[in-house]
């Protein structure tokens, strides 16, 4: 494994307006909308409010919906033919039974709509889809089947962002530890963090040139896995980048470490107040940048 980690310092010209439109206040609203109890099966009712929350938003945004299978994963496709494969982000809505999961996981499902959002505003309809998960805390059961909905045509999906938890941040001296014990790694929980394995680890460069560029204020942190050691250490297959890692479909981790960061993780007090959306918003950015870049060179 690799660890990088990056401090921007230099800006870049390109994307500015799409990365300017992006507000606290916008993810804040969503955050505050969805931040309620919402397990798929113990709060059937608010998972489902959720579900129809998320797909009106997309449709608003010009984007074609479908809340797909018995599941109800929120599927948002460009409109119109594309003629490559796509780029598609990703984020889980259900959270875990009587917690309001406000970082985990609205904060995933708040990046993504600004950032379908903005990626919409660009004009000609990009390559890029969206979708959000359900069941990703009762087994990534969203996710494995959304992969096994496009098996074999996994080709036709370039790579995948999957944001899960990006919403809580600390500049205090030892509030970041490690899943794993990896030399170097910092003790302030301040960046975001980018998983990925061999098939995807070039995703890892692309957002980091991205952060130098576009959002310097954004400290990344990325771990790279090689040689498939991610197949002994089942720490790495913890969120819905999994089942497209197995199904060797590139995809990429974007996280702020959950429990390794937030004291908040899978309690009560996961609440929208316990948040940065300061931070949240850079995030969001990021996002935003590396996907328009991937989709413009290919």
């Amino acid at each position: 494994m690799e660890l990088r980690r990056t401090k921007a310092t230099s800006h870049g010209g390109s994307l500015i307006d799409a990365l300017a439109s992006v507000s606290e206040p916008e993810l804040f609203n969503t955050v505050a909308e969805l931040a309620e109890p919402r397990h798929m099966f113990v709060q059937r009712a608010q998972n489902r409010k959720a579900a129809q929350f998320i797909a009106d938003a997309f449709e608003e945004l010009g984007y074609a919906v479908e809340l797909e299978g018995e599941l109800r994963n929120v599927v948002a496709m460009p409109r119109g033919a594309v003629d490559r494969p796509l780029v598609l982000v990703g984020a889980h809505y259900d959270s875990v039974p009587d917690t309001p999961g406000a970082d985990d996981n609205a904060s995933g499902i708040a990046a993504m709509l600004a950032c379908a959002r903005a990626l919409a505003g660009l004009g000609t309809p990009l390559p890029v889809g969206f979708v959000a998960w359900n069941g990703e805390e009762d087994g990534l059961l969203g996710s494995v089947e959304f992969v096994a909905r496009r098996q074999p045509a996994g080709a036709s999906i370039a790579a995948v962002h999957v944001l899960e938890m990006v919403g809580y941040a600390s500049h205090e001296a030892g509030s970041q530890r490690m899943p794993l014990p990896v030399p170097g790694a910092p003790d302030v929980g301040d960046f975001i963090g980018l998983l990925t394995n061999q098939r995807s680890n070039h995703l890892v460069e692309l957002a980091a040139m991205q952060a130098e560029a576009l959002v310097p204020e954004l400290p990344v942190v990325g771990l790279k896995v090689y040689l498939g050691l991610e197949g002994w250490l089942p720490v790495l297959h913890r969120s819905d980048h999994s089942p497209f890692w197995r199904a060797k479909i590139p995809a990429m981790l974007w996280t702020d470490t959950a429990e390794f960061r937030n004291p908040n993780y899978h309690r009560p007090t996961d609440t929208w107040e316990t948040l940065d959306y300061a931070f949240m918003r850079r995030v969001t950015q990021l996002v935003i940048a590396t996907v328009a870049r991937q989709v413009r060179t290919g």
